[in-house]
């Protein structure tokens, strides 16, 4: 367990940040929170290229938990317009971390036999897309009726009809908000490479 502490901590703590920076907009599409959140997937790789499968998917776990305890927290912040993390973004957040964590060890263990970037790269890309789309989709959108109307109350803004990130067809604004999102986890996962890259041969070095 205790090779596997920095990948724990690392991944607590990109939780946390995300769960935190996730309150502050950068532009009109976008939350500090999505900078940091495609971290994620960087940790679970390494662990899974250095550690195996089970290591990952105990790391995954630990951001799962931290997670849910943020959502927790966040739900007792009354702001305004009510908690600081409703209901629906907490389950929302939960489902699409846990699915797509998991979906990202899964698919890198197929394809860890191949050139070195495949794994990763891959698995990321397949992992953002199904969390992006959990996330949004959960969160958002109007179909989606579990909740009910208080919980619907919370989130109504994301509905307003505006041009697609500003100059496209008119949709709800969360859609918008869902293609700016998934831009951003596409481009660190091609800049993840690198770090992914020297850290796997600096451990090799040193345990090789």
């Amino acid at each position: 367990m205790k090779k596997l502490l920095p990948g724990i901590l690392a991944m607590a703590t990109v939780v946390v940040a995300s769960n935190v920076l996730v309150q502050f907009l950068f532009g009109n599409w976008l939350t500090w929170g999505a900078f940091t959140y495609p971290i994620a997937f960087l940790i679970t790789d390494l662990m899974n290229r250095l550690y195996g499968v089970a290591a990952a998917r105990r790391v995954v776990f630990v951001g799962f938990v931290v997670g849910i305890i943020c959502s927790l927290i966040g739900s007792q912040i009354m702001l305004e317009y009510g908690p600081a993390v409703p209901l629906r973004i907490a389950v929302a957040s939960a489902i699409a971390f846990l699915t797509a964590q998991l979906l990202d060890v899964s698919i890198f263990d197929r394809l860890r036999a191949g050139v070195w970037w495949k794994a990763p790269l891959v698995s990321t890309l397949v992992g953002s897309v199904v969390d992006t789309a959990l996330f949004f989709t959960i969160a958002f959108s109007a179909s989606v009726t579990l909740f009910g109307a208080g919980a619907d109350a919370a989130i109504n803004w994301s509905w307003e009809a505006v041009p697609l990130l500003g100059q496209g067809p008119v949709l709800p604004l969360w859609v918008s908000l869902a293609i700016a999102d998934w831009g951003v986890k596409l481009g660190v996962a091609l800049v993840a490479l690198v770090p992914f890259r020297l850290l796997v041969a600096k451990y090799s070095r040193v345990h090789g």
